[in-house]
């Protein structure tokens, strides 16, 4: 089954995402050898970077939304694949006025059947749901 090439970049993303999460942002700079490793498309690797390197910029601004709308859970204790998952989703909603908001929440509720656990979902799906209404606000 053929993944598309924006989901196949959001999946990058997340993982690249995830690293910086967890090793540091002088991880940044050798994103781009782990997104050649990981895939051979010019344009999925590009878009990944593009993505997580904005998300990574505007690191502070995605935190801050996410941290308000998590009811019941504290930031630091979220899963790094669900704080990955969700700190993309919020630059994509804030930052990409060319991504409808619908098709930025399917696609982080479907990374999160993928990658996460079996409550991550609905938890992805509400957090967002939550950050939308603020943002129009």
């Amino acid at each position: 089954m053929q993944v598309d090439r924006r989901t196949r970049a959001r999946e990058l993303t997340i993982q690249g995402l995830y690293q910086l999460d967890v090793q540091g942002p002088d991880l940044l700079e050798l994103l781009g050898e782990f997104f050649i490793e990981a895939d051979s498309d010019d344009f999925v690797r590009k878009l990944a970077f593009d993505w997580t390197k904005g998300t990574w910029k505007n690191l502070a601004q995605c935190d801050k939304l996410i941290a308000a709308s998590t009811i019941k859970w504290q930031f630091h204790r979220l899963s790094p694949v669900d704080k990955s998952i969700l700190r993309l989703a919020v630059y994509q909603l804030k930052f990409c006025p060319d991504i409808p908001p619908r098709v930025v929440i399917n696609e982080a509720i479907e990374l999160a059947k993928k990658f996460s656990t079996d409550k991550s979902p609905a938890f992805v799906n509400g957090v967002l749901d939550a950050i939308l209404k603020k943002l129009k606000a």
